[in-house]
């Protein structure tokens, strides 16, 4: 079973860091590549670098507020 776990850790370490360096070159490096050059065929249009972080954080902030508010209302039935 160790030996899965850390297959799994790896695989999601080398996503992570795919993700990270990706992000960071289009957000970073791509704004001072000539707009002609073959690169940007391979990123989406800059308007997205700040409209997929915003709706993933406000997706988060959801999930976690509906999860936090479930064990709250589950708690407070045990109580009573």
């Amino acid at each position: 079973m160790e030996l899965a776990d850390r297959a799994v850790g790896f695989l999601l370490c080398c996503i992570s860091l795919s993700i990270f360096t990706y992000c960071t070159f289009w957000v970073i490096i791509l704004p001072f590549v000539d707009s002609d050059h073959f690169i940007h065929q391979y990123f989406l249009p800059q308007e997205y670098a700040i409209i997929i972080p915003v709706l993933a954080g406000v997706t988060l902030l959801c999930f976690l507020s509906v999860f936090i508010g479930s064990v709250m209302l589950k708690s407070k039935k045990k109580k009573a």
